[in-house]
This record gives structure tokens, sequence and C-alpha cells, in this order.
């Protein structure tokens, strides 16, 4: 990371995934690599890629609320049991080798761009949400669980939050989203606070992606989540085929 370049990379490539991880998910699985290949050992990586995510969705949230879409106080609910799970997951993460954290990301790489390609089309405007009572339990277990894995690496999370909140909670995408960038931004700062603890950041590094990502964030959250979702769709799909062989071939 000493080329004046980097860093304007680091702003270009924050950008791109501050916008695909607030209309949809998945991004980090492009700014993950984009730092390992930076030089950054994984953990590291990992560690300053959560500044720019917790960046990121505070931004989102705002944004969202800017646009009257909220769903408090559920999302502090699944925000909370996540954030616990999140703890646990970034000590794992903080432990962990990098050649091993590599081949994970490279296995999960696949994984997710898998759930992009065949992930069923959902419609649930005249549908009611299932926001109380036993869905609301099961939504706080469920998401103790994935704050483990977001605590851990986080890269493909966004789908798998999406995708719960349409099947099991009944919410539309736009309020899904707004949902997940809020629980995204309270497990974060747990994970943050575990990296921070075990020095596992590069503050420099960290904030400038996040410049990129928060500016990702704001047009994204403002901006239809129909829009561009093709573009968006095989724009992830090739970069992150091409991060998993390099992740998994020549680490």
């Amino acid at each position: 990371m000493e080329e004046w370049y980097h860093y304007v990379l680091l702003v270009v490539v924050g950008f791109v995934v501050g916008f695909i991880n607030t209309i949809a998910g998945g991004a980090s699985l492009i700014s993950l690599p984009v730092l390992i290949f930076l030089g950054l050992p994984p953990s590291v990586a990992n560690g300053t890629n959560r500044v720019a995510i917790a960046i990121q969705t505070a931004i989102g949230v705002a944004g969202f609320k800017s646009k009257g879409v909220s769903t408090f106080p559920f999302n502090i609910y699944l925000g909370i049991a996540a954030l616990f799970g999140s703890i646990i997951g970034a000590y794992i993460a903080v432990d962990i080798k990098g050649e091993t954290f590599n081949r994970i990301l490279a296995i999960i790489i696949v994984i997710v761009v898998l759930i992009i390609v065949f992930k069923p089309k959902i419609n649930l405007e005249d549908v009611e949400e299932r926001l109380t009572g036993k869905y609301l339990w099961i939504g706080m277990i469920a998401f103790f669980f994935f704050g483990i894995y977001g605590g851990f690496i986080n890269a493909g999370i966004g789908f798998i939050i999406l995708l719960f909140l349409n099947y099991v909670h009944r919410m539309n995408l736009v309020r899904a989203n707004a949902t997940k960038v809020a629980i995204v931004f309270i497990y974060t700062l747990a994970a943050l606070a575990v990296f921070i603890y075990n020095d596992k950041i590069i503050w420099k590094v960290g904030l400038v992606l996040a410049i990129g990502n928060g500016a990702g964030a704001w047009v994204s959250s403002r901006f239809s989540v129909r829009k561009g979702d093709g573009f968006i769709k095989t724009f992830l799909v090739v970069m992150v085929i091409a991060m998993a062989i390099k992740l998994w071939f020549f680490t």
C-alpha cells in the first residue's frame, strides 16, 4: 500500500461495494480479496474491511430513513441477537490461519455465486409481514447464527439475510434491504471492536475504503432497488468467480 493509486483504487472499489452491498449484498466478496491482493494479511484485511462496512451501513440506514423506510424496533431485536453471534465469529476470524481463511473465502464465493444465479424471484407486495410473536423469536435465533458468520467473514451475508427476511418475515425487497443494513451495522460494531482489540486494522486503508463505501451506500439507499439489478448480478458473478480462482489456486 505504498503507491498513491492504490488509494484511488480503494475509493473506486469502495463505491462499487457500498452501492452493491446496500442494494443487494455480497460485495465484500470484492473488497476483501482486493485488500488481500494489495498485500494485507487475510485477518488484517478482514478487520480493516469492517471499518468501511460500519460507515457504509450507518450511511445506508440514514439514507433509507430519509426516504421513510424503517422497521424499528424489529431491526434492533434482530441486530442485538446478531451482535452476540458476531463476537464469536470475529474471535474465530482473528485466530484462523491466512491460507485456511483464503480457502474458506474461495468456497464461500462459489456458494454465493450460486445463490445469486439461482435464487428464486419473490413477489410479496400483497402479503402481510410477520414481525412479532413466534416469528420474531425464530428471527432472533436465526440471526444469532447469521451474526457468527457475519463476525467471521461477512462476505455474502446480505443475500442470506434478504432471503430469510423475504421468506420468513414476508418483507418486500425495499423493507428487507433497510432491515438488513441496520442489522449489519449493529453487529459490525461488535465485530469491529474485536478486531480493534486484537490489532487487526490498518486505519488509513479502512477509512479510505470507507469514503467510497459510504458514498456508494448513500446513492444506493436512495435509488430504486429494482434498477440496475441485471448489471449488478452479471458484474458480481464475473468478479467473484475470478477472485475465487485467484484465492484457491494462487494464494
